[in-house]
């Protein structure tokens, strides 16, 4: 198993040798750290030609340096990294990385709270959660940029799951609402860092992965070590966000701050189609995973449950309960309005 140590020193977009030169403040160009959530593979789809295009178009102005999952710092580190300006930007749920803040529980996957990837940009630009994020990272110091959507929540497994009772006892590494809202249903959660998940299931220590789509389990390497893949997913789409220390943001000059979220808000685009048709190629063409699925009458018990559960989280404070009243407004505009929004 790949040691963080060995990773430090041999993986990753930025490489080695650029973790030993700190970011200069007030020269030229401008030199910031990036560290996302995935790994070196996904990284390639996800955040490098973000970052690529922004360096290029930046050129001597400014430059941002890519660093993958755990890199720098454990993901569950990352805020009080870029709190602290040990990092200058994150790419991340809140959920993973442990934001101190009252809508931390909604980043990742809140289950049922979207269905498709169109539902996230909606809900952040037209629905007032965009606003609602601002504001409550400005509190803890830290510029919240933008939200996207990225793929949908299934499971992949060693053993098949058709039904309900097939969850109980799995250990599946997941996100922490995620794994809090299914284990319910007997599923044990499992944190690990990202790079030891694949080598984890090929050991035993998990029975499976409800982390992405089917896209991500052939982009990392995950359909090369488990064998099934669920169709019922329990989020439409996962909801990540690109942050920055707060004082480096307001370094920048206006151009640049510009200039850094079109090139996020162009990411979360090429995101949300490679995403989109991925899914659907990879079911239809895909060899690795054989596709299983639990029935429609016995999965709407689980969506039943996620509605009881957004209304546990909404009694723990004045915002949670604002952005779950959002959830639902929006999920009765998108039930009422039928076709193409939502079927059946």
């Amino acid at each position: 198993m790949t040691t963080r140590r060995n990773f430090l020193k041999t993986a990753g977009v930025a490489g080695a040798a650029t973790l030993a030169a700190p970011a200069v403040r007030g020269a030229a160009p401008i030199k910031w750290r990036l560290q996302t959530y995935a790994g070196p593979a996904l990284a390639e789809k996800v955040i490098k030609p973000a970052v690529d295009t922004f360096n290029a178009l930046a050129g001597d102005e400014m430059q941002i340096e890519l660093y993958t999952a755990d890199q720098l710092v454990p993901t569950g580190e990352l805020f009080r990294a870029m709190q602290r300006g040990t990092i200058d930007a994150v790419q991340s749920d809140d959920d993973s990385m442990a934001s101190p803040t009252d809508v931390t529980v909604f980043g990742g996957y809140f289950p049922f709270a979207s269905r498709y990837s169109l539902d996230v940009p909606v809900l952040f630009n037209q629905y007032g959660l965009g606003d609602i994020w601002s504001k409550e990272y400005e509190k803890v110091g830290v510029k919240w940029i933008s939200a996207g959507s990225w793929d949908p929540c299934h499971f992949n497994t060693k053993e098949p799951i058709t039904s309900l009772n097939d969850f109980k006892g799995k250990r599946i590494f997941t996100f922490p609402t995620a794994g809090r809202f299914m284990s319910q249903f007997g599923m044990v959660p499992v944190t690990l860092p990202w790079e030891d998940i694949e080598v984890a299931v090929q050991t035993g220590e998990l029975d499976g992965i409800g982390w992405s789509g089917i896209t991500e389990d052939y982009t990392v390497g995950w359909a090369d070590v488990t064998d099934y893949f669920l169709t019922n997913n329990i989020s439409g789409a996962w909801i990540g966000h690109f942050f920055a220390n707060m004082d480096r943001f307001n370094e920048l000059s206006p151009r640049l701050q510009l200039m850094l979220k079109t090139v996020m808000d162009q990411s979360h685009y090429d995101r949300q189609w490679w995403y989109w048709g991925g899914e659907a190629s990879l079911r239809v063409n895909g060899t690795k995973m054989k596709l299983t699925s639990i029935p429609d009458e016995e999965w709407a018990t689980v969506e039943a449950a996620a509605r009881v559960f957004w209304d546990e989280i909404a009694q723990e404070s004045e915002i949670k309960s604002k952005v779950v009243q959002v959830f639902k407004d929006y999920n009765e505009t998108m039930d009422k309005a039928g076709r193409p929004y939502r079927y059946g």
